[in-house]
């Protein structure tokens, strides 16, 4: 599974908006749980504007919850490029690319993303 920005953050703030059922799938020792870069790409842009506020070291921290790292492809960008309009987020396209072409469900409380050809869990449920 792939977790948009947003449940990244959640998950590691122990925030009350991620959901019990999305909690348990991310948690669930058997699957395996992806954190992309554009995920850490969009949480340091925000935090810079001062938007969001995050842990300094947010790469370390990804490797201690033991997920794994997803890089940016060239091939991804394509993807996310050719995307229909749904959303018009880039960071949110990019992670729908990276879902489709890596076989990933994107755990998310971004509707908009469901509009695509990609399996969700719904990260407030």
């Amino acid at each position: 599974m792939l977790l948009d920005t947003h449940v990244l953050l959640w998950w590691l703030a122990d925030d009350p908006r991620l959901g019990g059922k999305a909690s348990a799938a991310i948690r669930e020792g058997k699957n395996q749980v992806y954190v992309s870069a554009a995920s850490a790409w969009e949480a340091s842009i925000k935090k810079a504007l001062g938007k969001l506020e995050m842990p300094e070291d947010l790469d370390n921290i990804v490797e201690d919850e033991r997920f794994l790292k997803l890089p940016i492809s060239f091939y991804h960008g394509q993807v996310a490029g050719q995307l229909p309009p749904h959303h018009r987020d880039p960071f949110d396209r990019m992670l729908v690319a990276q879902a489709q072409t890596e076989g990933l469900t994107i755990v998310t409380a971004d509707a908009d993303i469901a509009l695509y050809d990609v399996k969700v869990i719904k990260a407030d449920s």
